[in-house]
Formats: structure tokens, C-alpha cells, sequence
């Protein structure tokens, strides 16, 4: 079970046992802005989110996935739960996506694993330095990062990757509760996708930032800068075509640049990455 004091991401992760708690727990509000702002820590939002049952369409989806699964997988347990965010808590730097894939995230409990898009992204990360192993399998398997923390708008997989706008607007305290947490050492955010890039806006005014005039629009290598309204630490943020097999199989996003975007995003967050 997750603890504030975990030194590395793995530690971080939830248990089946954790989720089932929040999920039975009767103080657990259905409205997800009361539970996020309750969360203490990262290890208490990262609990507390494998209980949200919030949106109704959302939660029918991701449990009838689990219950018919993909023929591949047809041995397996499914997650089907909210996923929380992974790698340690004082990361300055933070990758963004869209929402759990139905049998990847869904299936193995952990953001951006299971599917061909967290193969790339996790080899990425390994290539950089950023993590232990090329590879993410599920929860639990040894996976931890180095100063890079990653996340989802929207925690649950959702019919054709699709969130309605009152899906990621109801989802979204849980991503602005933990920017606020991450405000002490996070630095830089990398919105893999358009989707992630126009989610993180409010997101990063709600958590303490200023929004600049007109707002900034998204492209691959954009790069937008917020200062703090309290006069700490300025944020940016990069945008990166999103590691989806439509983008990389069309050469619209390839190995190189992706791992070039996040070579000087690790940069400009104070990493020192290979």
C-alpha cells in the first residue's frame, strides 16, 4: 500500500486491496472536487481517485471491459478502476496523456502500460535515464522512474478514447490536486496530445499559475510558459505529438523525436538525462 515516505514509484502504486477500500469506503464522496481536496499527499489522492465512481458512463465501460476482456487477455484481472499517476512524488518534471487505454492501463493498473503506446514511451523514458527498465508490464513489476511523474486528465479508459467534455471538466480535480501537491519541485509539463494540452490549461490556473494572453496554442515542440501567482517557481510546458500507434505509424511522431521533446523538457525541469 502506498505511503507519503516512498522513495521511488514503484512503492507509490496502489493495491487491489487499497481500491477496493476507497471504493467501499461510505465517506467516499461520488463528487471527485470534495475527495481531491481532502488528499493530503500524493499517496492519499492516489488512493482515494481508485474509488471514484463519478461518471456513470465512464464506470459502466471500463467494468464491461473487464468482464469480457480481449481475447488475449482472457486469463488476466483486470484493473477496472480509476488509475492514479505514477513515479515519485517530488518529480519536476510531469508527461500528460489522454485517459487509461481500456485494455492497457484498464487491464494492468498502471497509466500508459499494456499498450503500444507505453512501449514507447517507457523505452523513451529507459533511453534517457529517466527510468530503471525499457519496459512497464503491471503494478508492481519493479518499474521506477527518475524525477518524471506521469498522469491522465481523465482516470478511467472510456468508450473509443473518447471522454465527453463533462467527463475531463467532472475529472478534473484530481490531475489540479495533485499539480498543487507537485507545486514544491515540479518545473515542466509535457502535454503528449492536443486533448492533454487544452485539459492542462485550467488545470495549471487552478493550481496556482498564470494563464498568458491569448492562450497558447498546442503543436509538437510548443512550449508555453506560466508565471506563478504567488512569485514561485514559473512553470512551462511542452507539447508532443501524443505516443499514439495512429501518430507513430504514420511517422508523424517518431523515436527520435519524441525522445529529443523529452530530452529538453527533462532539461528544463533541472534533470540530467543522457
Amino acid at each position: 500500500m502506498p505511503t507519503e515516505a516512498a522513495p521511488s514509484s514503484s512503492a507509490d502504486e496502489p493495491s487491489h486491496l487499497a481500491s477496493d477500500q476507497a471504493a467501499d469506503d461510505p465517506e467516499h464522496p461520488r463528487h471527485p472536487a470534495e475527495a481531491a481536496a481532502r488528499a493530503a499527499g500524493l499517496a492519499a489522492l492516489d488512493r482515494v481517485v481508485t474509488g471514484c465512481r463519478a461518471c456513470p458512463r465512464l464506470v459502466a465501460w471500463r467494468e464491461e471491459t473487464a468482464r469480457t476482456k480481449r481475447r488475449a487477455y482472457q486469463d488476466q484481472d483486470y484493473w477496472a478502476r480509476p488509475i492514479p499517476g505514477f513515479g515519485p512524488p517530488d518529480a519536476p518534471l510531469v508527461l500528460v496523456g489522454l485517459a487509461p487505454a481500456a485494455h492497457g492501463a484498464n487491464r494492468t493498473g498502471r497509466i500508459f502500460t499494456g499498450d503500444p503506446s507505453g512501449d514507447l514511451l517507457y523505452a523513451a523514458l529507459y533511453e534517457l535515464g529517466l527510468a530503471n527498465r525499457p519496459e512497464s508490464v503491471r503494478y508492481g513489476d519493479g518499474l521506477e522512474l527518475s524525477g518524471v511523474r506521469i498522469t491522465d486528465p481523465v482516470r478511467c479508459a472510456p468508450p473509443d478514447n473518447k471522454p465527453s467534455t463533462a467527463e475531463r471538466d467532472t475529472c478534473r480535480p484530481w490531475i489540479t490536486r495533485e499539480l498543487e501537491l507537485m507545486r514544491p519541485t515540479v518545473r515542466t509539463v509535457v502535454a503528449l496530445g492536443g486533448f492533454a494540452w487544452q485539459a492542462m490549461l485550467p488545470v495549471i490556473a487552478d493550481a496556482g499559475w498564470q494563464l498568458p494572453r491569448p492562450r497558447p496554442a498546442f503543436g509538437h515542440a510548443a512550449v508555453a510558459a506560466f508565471p506563478a501567482r504567488d512569485g514561485g517557481p514559473d512553470l512551462r510546458m511542452y507539447g508532443c505529438y501524443h505516443v499514439s500507434p495512429r501518430n507513430t505509424n504514420t511517422g508523424r511522431l517518431t523515436t527520435a523525436m519524441l525522445r529529443d521533446l523529452l530530452r529538453e523538457a527533462a532539461r528544463s525541469a533541472g534533470l540530467d538525462p543522457r
